[in-house]
């Protein structure tokens, strides 16, 4: 059959993402990846000098994607299906573009893992991400924020004459467009993807880019990659060199054989073929290769201990089977980013398709021999050379036109190319895209006055380029208001608060009490910031009873995620009884959430009261949105134990060890992805 690209619909078990917080995110992205490099650890230069490079100090200007829950429906998705007589690959386009499934029709097989439901979990750096399929990760280090975001599609004439289905979308944690095409020559095994990520500013812009596919994973899974060493980093926090396949006394490249999760990222030689490959107890799965610019390789695996198998059932549906992750990246690890001049590019292109390997070679003790026949079979199946005219065939159409439009993404490009004027050929952001979200950036750009966008303005943006425009703009509540977050997004935090009382000083409400109870918790001035969150707050109860219904409303929603932040800032300051009051505002339904059982449970614990604090967890919750890596459950739990244990008593180390021994952490409550001794 001659290659097509067509609409579908996806009828999946999904729990709904809920509206986005409604308050700036002004904090950095959760530290997870915070990393400590051992002193005898020599680190090459390059990687040395990535690592250090432009870090996010905050995720403006998205917004924290906390709304979802975990009771799921069956809902019809929109997909896009790109086959030939080979292959069929469905893309989810309101989902940051991943690929669902890849399906190899000679044999039957689905070569990647595809997650029988949608179920947000907190991996993206701005919170909602689901596991499974191929995803398409840029901005900085984690699980981009278009995870569960919309991306534009169209169809575009191919190299061959045939079609492909193009994806892309403005990037808006480093404000740089990107495009990725999906072409599949008419018979061929391996799926094509030609991706172009281009700076067109005036400066050097930092990247990020993994593409990071799930592959099935059993005891049998083995990954495979040609090299002999790589840079593990663990949820310890501590990045060192270590030999492959085996470390620490087992062979790393089967997932299962790690108790806690990991990743392995590949020295690959300068010279070598850039692959990966996920293959199983016959020696069949899939392989991943690319032009030379995407030099990163990398397996994540989930392990089997307790925890990792815990959180497998908390990405997916109990009973189906477990994955790991084979990814590739612009640098050597996920830790670094990479500098992309001015008016420059990056572009590369990656197949993906089946691949059978001799099995008794794969599972062989000799790892030479083991990445050497998955390396022969690779040339012949798909030689390097073809990879490369396949990139330069690609890459004169990767600035044609869409042909149609299939989906449509965000108004944030086209709200750049009006700023700018900027000129991206093959990657149209039309003014048909202008949403409301934008409308009053239009007027800034217009008018150099920037309207009032409702009682909590939505998600702004902050670049170098908007603040000059605020900074030229009529003094006003709104102008203050958002060039202090301009001001906070450039680490300019001292301006940022001038701002924000400025803000306050025009009557600008209670967002400037919120963002400036931020900064002094930031700060480390926890007890004025802890007044500033009861001010907020007292303006917040205030504004939900207002008489203008938009007003009420917006407050009335915005109230859980403001005492959200509140009550731990409270609790630092021993203030758990205005904690409890805060508490207690919200509506039944909202304090009945997990993450509010959890700082019920806190608060009480504060209060004095640890066995009233246990039967909340003795009762049972579940925190929707609880971040990778996080530790609060664990660590609430032990604390409550500990001061059951001890009564009025002080808590010792005898005391903490008799908690831990008789109080055991329930399996439900276990989510730690690093030894219990390290946390």
């Amino acid at each position: 059959m001659a290659t097509s690209v067509r609409r579908t619909t996806l009828t999946l078990p999904l729990a709904a993402l809920g509206p986005d917080n409604p308050l700036p995110a002004l904090r950095g992205p959760e530290d997870v990846h915070r990393i400590e490099i051992p002193r005898d650890t020599a680190l090459p230069a390059d990687m040395a000098r990535q690592i250090g490079y432009r870090p996010l100090r905050s995720i403006l200007p998205t917004r924290m994607r906390d709304g979802y829950g975990r009771d799921r429906r069956r809902t019809d998705l929109d997909a896009l299906v790109i086959e030939n007589d080979k292959l069929r690959a469905t893309v989810l386009p309101g989902f940051g573009g991943r690929v669902y499934s890849l399906h190899h029709k000679p044999t039957g097989r689905e070569l990647l893992y595809r997650n029988p439901v949608v179920q947000p979990a907190a991996f993206a750096l701005n919170g909602a991400w689901f596991s499974g399929g191929i995803e398409w990760n840029i901005g900085a280090t984690g699980h981009t924020t278009l995870s569960c975001a919309p991306l534009h599609a169209a169809r575009v004439p191919a190299p061959d004459g045939g079609e492909m289905l193009r994806l892309w979308e403005w990037e808006r944690l480093r404000d740089l467009p990107f495009q990725v095409d999906l072409w599949l020559p008419d018979g061929a095994e391996f799926l094509y993807v030609g991706v172009r990520i281009r700076n067109p500013h005036h400066h050097t812009a930092p990247v990020y880019w993994w593409s990071n596919t799930a592959v099935p994973e059993d005891e049998h899974t083995r990954v495979l990659a040609p090299a002999e060493a790589a840079w593990h980093f663990g949820y310890e926090r501590t990045l060192r060199r270590v030999p492959v396949p085996e470390s620490a006394g087992a062979d790393r490249t089967y997932p299962l054989r790690s108790e806690f999760p990991a990743d392995y990222f590949y020295d690959l030689p300068e010279d070598a073929r850039p692959w990966i490959a996920s293959l199983d107890r016959d020696g069949r799965g899939l392989v991943q290769t690319s032009t030379a610019a995407l030099s990163g390789r990398k397996l994540f695996l989930w392990g089997a201990g307790r925890a990792g198998r815990r959180w497998q059932r908390w990405l997916t549906e109990p009973g189906t089977g477990g994955y790991a992750e084979i990814q590739a990246g612009l640098a050597r690890t996920q830790l670094e980013h990479v500098p992309l001049d001015a008016g420059g590019e990056f572009s590369w292109l990656e197949a993906y398709g089946p691949l059978d390997a001799d099995p008794a070679q794969v599972h062989g003790a000799d790892w030479t021999a083991a990445r050497g026949t998955v390396e022969s079979r690779l040339a012949a199946v798909l030689p390097r050379d073809e990879v490369d005219a396949a990139y330069a065939a690609w890459l004169p159409y990767a600035d044609v036109e869409p042909k149609e439009q299939l989906a449509t993404g965000s108004g944030w490009g086209a709200l750049e190319v009006a700023r700018a004027g900027l000129d991206l050929p093959g990657t149209p952001f039309a003014p048909a895209t202008l949403g409301a979200e934008q409308q009053p950036w239009l007027t800034l750009i217009r008018t150099g006055e920037l309207p009032a966008a409702g009682p909590v303005p939505g998600p702004a943006p902050v670049a170098p380029a908007w603040r000059d425009l605020l900074e030229s703009a009529r003094p006003g509540p709104a102008v203050e208001y958002h060039l202090g977050l301009a001001q906070w997004h450039a680490d300019d935090r001292a301006q940022a608060v001038r701002s924000w009382e400025r803000a306050l000083a025009h009557g600008a409400g209670c967002l400037p009490l919120y963002c400036l109870a931020v900064a002094e918790s930031v700060a480390g001035e926890t007890a004025h910031a802890a007044d500033r969150f009861t001010q907020a707050f007292d303006c917040a109860v205030g504004s939900a009873g207002s008489d203008d219904p938009a007003v009420a409303r917006a407050w009335r929603d915005a109230l859980p995620a403001l005492v959200r932040e509140a009550v731990p800032v409270l609790l630092a300051v021993d203030r758990a009884d205005t904690a409890a009051g805060m508490l207690a505002a919200l509506r039944p339904a909202e304090r009945a959430g997990g993450r509010f059982r959890l700082l019920a449970a806190q608060i009480l614990l504060a209060q004095g009261q640890p066995a009233a604090a246990r039967e909340i967890f003795d009762e049972g919750f579940e925190i929707a949105d609880l971040r990778e890596g996080a530790e609060v459950l664990s660590d609430t739990w032990y604390a409550i134990a500990e001061r059951l244990v001890a009564g009025d008593g002080p808590i010792t180390t005898d005391t903490a060890a008799r908690a831990r021994a008789e109080h055991p952490l329930p399996e439900r409550y276990e989510f730690r992805m690093r030894p219990a001794e390290t946390a």
